[in-house]
């Protein structure tokens, strides 16, 4: 090949991936914005994206570094000013009080009505290894505290954002690596001061799942959908605001064990965010249920070849959904949904409708 050639191959990478704007999002009804958190950053990888509302605006926070599990990855975070996203900045790394650097792992941000905006994260050499960290921020994002240890069997919300229940108690899902891959949900009723925690809910090999998402239904019932390795979201009802938890069983949606995130909206309703398929990390879907159990197909957020994947979603207080998520371990994708928009339609024998 002649170096020409080799400069046009260049060119023609480098615009696929800048230029994912045009390239990668189909148009379904009610997506009304879409676009990269950053277009430069220094850091080579990101993953695991959380977002949350704050009075001074939306602020981003995701793990970027070399690649997951190296050293020098840590959480950065963007905010959202005037209609604009910050360059990211470094909020938190590992490096623990002897000097020891360590990566950090799946950031949680959650704003309480009262309080300041809290981050959670992971440090650790492995997800089997790893323990919880927290942050925390008075001004919206622009500065934060120091780092605080959470206790030993304490690993805070694994990955989705935590639920604030009727009675002021923080429900957070989480889960554990080191004994198979089990679910469990820790309680704070002091913003991460104190904690409780319910026993494992899976034994880890009738269902290897974690990473729990928690849906609110209007009759107070608490449910959690989960990652799983055999091939199914699988989920859970609670009837005692979390403290005991039904068997876990298959729900009807695949999953290629990725990540996955859903939020009940104002008006009741459940949408989630996940893939789609059985394998791979593309197609990214939107499906929206009014019981949890019987999902539509929404809108289709990615369908190219590669990774869109650890999607978080949030309901802000203008009624929008905002979703983000990975995109290709390169950027951190945002995108804006108006509920009220969407065009549902069944989803047959697991199979997404065609367009």
């Amino acid at each position: 090949m002649s170096d020409v050639a080799r400069f046009l191959s260049f060119v023609v990478l480098l615009i696929f991936v800048v230029a994912g704007d045009a390239l990668a999002a189909p148009k379904s009804p009610g997506l009304l914005r879409a676009e990269f958190i950053y277009d430069d950053a220094p850091f080579r990888s990101c993953h695991a994206s959380t977002i949350a509302e704050t009075k001074a605006g939306l602020v981003t926070a995701w793990f970027g570094g070399t690649g997951e599990g190296a050293k020098d990855v840590g959480v950065w975070v963007s905010r959202q000013t005037g209609g604009k996203w910050t360059a990211p900045v470094e909020a938190a790394n590992g490096v623990s009080p002897d000097g020891k650097r360590y990566p950090c792992w799946n950031p949680v941000l959650f704003h309480p009505p009262k309080g300041p905006l809290l981050l959670f994260y992971k440090v650790g050499p492995s997800p089997r290894t790893w323990w919880g960290m927290l942050i925390a921020s008075d001004d919206g994002g622009k500065t934060w505290s120091k780092p605080r240890r959470l206790p030993d069997d304490i690993a805070g919300p694994i990955k989705n954002r935590p639920v604030l229940l009727a009675d002021g108690r923080l429900l957070c899902g989480s889960s554990s690596e080191d004994h198979g891959w089990r679910v469990h949900m820790e309680l704070t009723g002091d913003l991460g001061k104190t904690w409780s925690r319910t026993k494992v809910l899976n034994d880890g090999k009738t269902f290897s799942a974690i990473q729990p998402t928690i849906l609110v239904h209007k009759s107070g019932k608490l449910q959690i959908l989960c990652r799983s390795r055999q091939g199914k979201i699988v989920e859970s009802f609670s009837e005692d605001r979390g403290a005991t938890w039904s068997e876990m069983k298959k729900s009807t949606l695949p999953n290629p064990n990725s990540g996955i995130h859903a939020v009940t909206l104002r008006a009741g309703r459940h949408l989630l965010v996940y893939n789609h398929t059985s394998r791979g990390r593309s197609p990214l879907n939107v499906a929206v249920s009014d019981d949890g159990v019987k999902w539509k197909a929404a809108a289709v957020l990615e369908d190219t070849p590669g990774e869109y994947s650890y999607p978080t979603v949030m309901q802000t207080s203008d009624g929008l959904v905002h979703v983000v998520y990975t995109w290709k371990r390169l950027k951190v994708r945002h995108v804006v949904i108006d509920p009220k928009k969407l065009k549902l339609r069944d989803i047959v024998d697991g199979k997404w409708p065609s367009s």
